[in-house]
């Protein structure tokens, strides 16, 4: 309870202590990239039903065209951005102490792993592997 003859504001007691100030950041890039995902993630859609049941070399040949090699690499880095932002969100609301923090550092390094492992992949396929 606040002592009677404080003066300040109750923003002025608590400030310095609980807020990284980059809550409101972190909502505006979690927000941009599900609205980027919406026309990237139905692009890729588009992708999955018209190579169903496609072999191969014609797999191949359509994720070697510069296009949609680029695409897909957009459509990865905002869909894994977008994941690790979400993870970061429940970590930070349901784990507490140091188990927390070492979560979001697995977090991050999952989400660089995961990036880095398709990335390469559609690089390797992009170029005709």
């Amino acid at each position: 309870m606040a002592n009677q003859n404080d003066m300040r504001t109750p923003l002025s007691r608590v400030r310095g202590l609980g807020s990284a100030r980059e809550g409101t950041e972190h909502f505006w890039r979690q927000r941009l990239t599900a609205i980027a995902n919406i026309p990237l993630l139905g692009f890729f859609i588009f992708v999955v039903v018209k190579l169903n049941g496609a072999g191969h070399a014609e797999l191949v040949a359509y994720l070697s065209q510069p296009w949609v090699a680029i695409i897909m690499l957009i459509v990865l880095g905002s869909g894994i951005y977008h994941m690790k932002l979400g993870m970061q969100v429940i970590i930070e609301d349901y784990v507490h102490g140091g188990s927390g923090k070492l979560l979001l550092i697995a977090n991050t390094f999952f989400a660089i792993a995961l990036a880095t492992a398709c990335g390469f992949a559609i690089l390797k396929l992009g170029f005709g592997g």
